[in-house]
């Protein structure tokens, strides 16, 4: 395993990975979002899907691109709009209007 891959392995809190990568956050996004930016960096990992066997040296640039975006994310956006986690995606599918609702309720008169 790569030394880089173990150090992250340890780290439980979204600044520790940010701090680790250089990358400049504002506490109160990362406050917010820590989750959400950790969720989304692991996503964006998955999906680069990297050839094995890279080094520390060459993974360094695509794990931190990857945690950049992802922190980029939540600065221009935020969780409901994202929708990372499946809370997000089910409110979404079970959302309704008020003019859905009151097309349902018998009519005054």
């Amino acid at each position: 395993m790569n030394d880089m891959i173990g150090q992250l392995r340890q780290f439980s809190a979204a600044e520790e990975f940010l701090d680790f990568f250089g990358i400049a956050h504002e506490e109160h996004v990362v406050r917010v979002n820590r989750l959400h930016i950790l969720k989304r960096f692991y996503q964006y990992l998955r999906q680069e899907r990297h050839p094995a066997g890279l080094d520390d040296a060459a993974l360094f640039p695509l794990y931190r691109d990857a945690l950049q975006r992802a922190y980029d994310d939540f600065v221009r956006s935020n969780a409901a709009t994202e929708k990372v986690f499946k809370v997000f995606q089910d409110a979404e599918a079970k959302s309704f209007s008020l003019d859905k609702l009151k097309s349902t309720l018998p009519t005054a008169g």
